[in-house]
């Protein structure tokens, strides 16, 4: 079938298929779509949809009757003309796109001409049939669910909000109903409380409840709660802190360490060699935010320097641009990410000019707007 070109106009059969029909103007085409529903889906409530489109792409995109026009330079039009073919083709498969997930399929899109909407989204996770399937929403995404098939141990590296802990939660789960692991082992460092919780209320679960928060609630997304409830109660879920790890072998499990970054150097060794056999284990952690005190080094940061070139590790970067949180966080991680670099040149400057002999390191001033300019 063919790609969706510039010029041209397409349609949409019953069952789905999009044909070329006939040439149009140059930097136009129109999008005949004859399935209502297919039509209704991708233009989104009041046509929000094809607004985010249009601002993604840059092309011009409206709507009349049944069929969708657009219109604009070359390029944005063929990023968005093959955004919304594979859009409607993937409605017929029962893959729904949401508003937030436009702007992070155009811009892969427009990296690479040879991609579909279709291959950028083929490693959908279906944890239970009750709940709706999980999309991974970028290139990166799918490439992690890719090389958490493929490997026993992957490490996801990377700033908050760009589903790192998520999608490693939705491949425990998916892994735990289908049987290929006995259990699933949910452990992060508890380091505001120093590793020591005995001065806290309640029992192990209730101690380290507020530090694993993050990974019930995704798991809550993808399972019920009565089911959630009932395999913790049979020890198919497992709550621990990384610290009370030691000295076991986890065989049959899928293991998530989340906030790997908290970890030191001896827990994350620690750590590292408690993996069984038919077992997996995913590590994820964003190394700029660590916790640890001062000149401590993180075990992740190391581990990652150490083990990434070992046959059977993978390892995956995230960067702000594959934030899938409210557009805002991407913002704000940019906005951080800046600041740390202008930190870091002028710390590298300072260093400069210590190490010249006869002159004396100036003092650090404030961050003002002209260093950020």
């Amino acid at each position: 079938m063919p790609r969706p070109t510039v010029g041209a106009i397409l349609t949409q059969s019953p069952e789905g298929a999009c044909q070329l029909v006939s040439p149009q103007a140059p930097y136009s085409a129109n999008i005949e779509v004859d399935n209502p529903k297919a039509l209704m889906a991708i233009s989104g409530p009041h046509s929000q949809l094809l607004e985010e489109i249009a601002k993604s792409s840059g092309a011009s995109v409206n709507i009349r009757g049944n069929t969708i026009l657009l219109a604009g330079d070359e390029s944005d039009v063929s990023v968005a003309g093959r955004f919304l073919t594979d859009a409607i083709r993937l409605f017929s498969n029962g893959v729904v796109l949401g508003r937030h997930d436009v702007a992070r399929s155009v811009r892969s899109l427009r990296e690479d001409p040879d991609i579909t909407l279709t291959a950028l989204l083929d490693e959908t996770i279906v944890v239970s049939g009750r709940h709706k399937p999980i999309v991974p929403k970028s290139a990166v995404q799918r490439a992690y669910i890719k090389q958490m098939r493929e490997h026993d141990l992957t490490f996801g590296i990377g700033p908050a909000g760009t589903g790192k802990t998520y999608l490693a939660m939705a491949m425990a789960a998916k892994a735990l109903v289908q049987r290929q692991v006995k259990r699933i082992i949910l452990t992060r460092p508890a380091v505001e409380a120093g590793e020591r919780l005995g001065f806290l209320p309640g029992d192990l679960i209730e101690k380290v409840n507020p530090y694993l928060r993050p990974l019930y609630d995704a798991l809550h997304d993808m399972l019920d709660f009565e089911k959630v409830e009932q395999m913790m109660s049979r020890g198919q879920i497992e709550v621990a802190p990384l610290a009370f790890m030691r000295g076991r072998t986890l065989n049959d499990a899928f293991v998530i360490l989340d906030e790997a970054q908290n970890a030191t150097s001896e827990q994350m060794r620690m750590f590292l060699t408690r993996l069984g056999f038919q077992s997996k284990a995913v590590i994820t952690g964003d190394v700029t935010q660590t916790d640890l005190p001062r000149g401590s080094m993180s075990g992740l940061a190391e581990a990652v320097g150490l083990l990434g070139d070992v046959e059977g590790i993978a390892v995956c970067h995230f960067s702000e641009a594959d934030v899938v949180r409210h557009p805002l966080v991407q913002r704000i991680v940019v906005a951080y990410e800046r600041k740390d670099r202008v930190q870091a040149e002028r710390s590298k400057r300072q260093s400069g000019r210590a190490g010249r002999p006869g002159r004396a390191a100036e003092p650090e001033r404030p961050l003002d707007t002209d260093d950020e300019t």
